[in-house]
């Protein structure tokens, strides 16, 4: 690893998660970049790049990675706050990534904050949400109800291609709620049985209560930076060696396969950069908006075969003491989900791969695949993770 290279070398939520209906988006992101600078052994001057993703900051101000930077004190060289919704935080380490290591800035920040439940739970207008009719004008008269009706249909045409069934799908809410309980920030630490899964309320057939991700406020940060530049005292710099980015479609009506994502094409290049094979994986912390997203994921960055997304669900693999450890910190079906998850999958990952995650650590867990993906399985983002340990 050359000076010149780009490595995480700091990751961190904000204080308090779940329900911070004290706290506005701006506060969450401030308090986990300040944990994530600490983390990294670096300080706020240190920061040249600064990413901010604009879900939930653009509904409320106009230039969010502005408004972001004037409340945190940083006068960036570089910025950002575009947004491919949960593979933003991936897009973003890309993009720092790239910037570093052309010798045009030294360290990234890159935030993200949601005060998506203290919205909805106190009805706080935050503005129009309709977008642009052109796009919605083939789906939105039929009576879809944005995500959930899409991904319905996907688990139904997945169920029908392969025979997959509830009870399989219900095995990864089971498996996620099993690491959830060794996490203590996780929002959701009940038992948590099949049988639960199947006779909770449902919410949009084949997809029940708990194939949904929970609705939380929260606020994470990572920081990228060259690796000379990373203190000794520090937990540790983990080599981004592959990462890749891809959108294939925004509406479901447009999607090419309802079964096939772009996730098949950003792993296949983030493998192909880092040098390694799905065997090779220790570890994978992959977007879960739905029992059916991991599922999908999960064989579509090639951990099972087309079909077999559930399988080592089923069968306790992806559960702690597995031989396919997913999602440990409990994922976006037990752990949070603050209106897009992607930021949490890669402090996960970062956390693992440096053996630091406690009672959820996997053990001798070197590499470490991360995913996320926003939309109606729009876009996709394939990260892998080598720690020095």
């Amino acid at each position: 690893m050359s000076n010149g290279t780009a490595v995480i070398a700091g990751v961190a939520e904000a204080d308090k998660v779940g329900k911070v209906p004290e706290k506005n988006i701006l506060q969450l992101q401030a308090e986990a970049a300040k944990n994530a600078i600490e983390d990294a052994g670096l300080e706020k001057d240190d920061v040249e790049g600064l990413f901010i993703q604009g879900s939930g900051l653009r509904e409320r101000y106009h230039f969010p990675q502005v408004t972001a930077a004037e409340y945190l004190g940083i006068e960036p060289t570089i910025s950002s706050s575009n947004d491919m919704g949960g593979a933003t935080p991936f897009a973003h380490v890309q993009y720092a990534k790239l910037a570093i290591e052309a010798g045009r800035i030294d360290t990234a920040l890159i935030t993200y904050g949601s005060t998506n439940y203290s919205d909805r739970k106190e009805s706080r207008d935050i503005g129009d949400e309709e977008g642009p009719i052109l796009t919605r004008q083939y789906e939105q008269p039929y009576g879809i109800m944005e995500p959930i009706s899409q991904y319905a249909m996907i688990a139904r045409r997945y169920m029908h291609e392969y025979g997959v069934t509830r009870e399989d799908l219900a095995h990864v809410a089971v498996s996620t709620r099993e690491w959830a309980k060794r996490n203590p920030k996780a929002m959701q630490q009940d038992d948590l049985t099949v049988q639960d899964v199947l006779t909770a309320s449902p919410v949009c057939e084949p997809l029940h209560k708990y194939d949904c991700c929970l609705i939380n406020d929260a606020g994470g940060a990572v920081v990228v930076t060259r690796s000379d530049m990373v203190p000794d005292e520090s937990p540790g710099a983990v080599e981004i060696a592959g990462l890749a980015q891809t959108h294939t479609h925004e509406k479901i009506s447009q999607m090419p396969d309802l079964t096939v994502t772009g996730a098949r094409d950003t792993s296949r290049r983030a493998y192909e950069m880092a040098s390694v094979e799905p065997d090779d994986i220790d570890v994978a912390e992959l977007y879960d908006s739905f029992t059916i997203t991991a599922a999908l994921l999960t064989e579509n960055v090639g951990l099972t075969p087309p079909g077999e997304g559930t399988t080592p669900f089923v069968e306790g693999e992806t559960a702690p003491g597995g031989s396919l450890p997913i999602n440990t910190n409990g994922g976006g079906l037990s752990y949070l989900h603050p209106g897009t998850y992607g930021i949490f999958p890669i402090i996960e990952a970062v956390r693992q791969v440096r053996g630091t995650a406690g009672q959820r650590q996997v053990p001798d867990a070197r590499t470490a695949l991360a995913h996320g993906s926003g939309g109606i399985l729009s876009t996709h983002a394939t990260m892998i993770l080598e720690g020095s340990r």
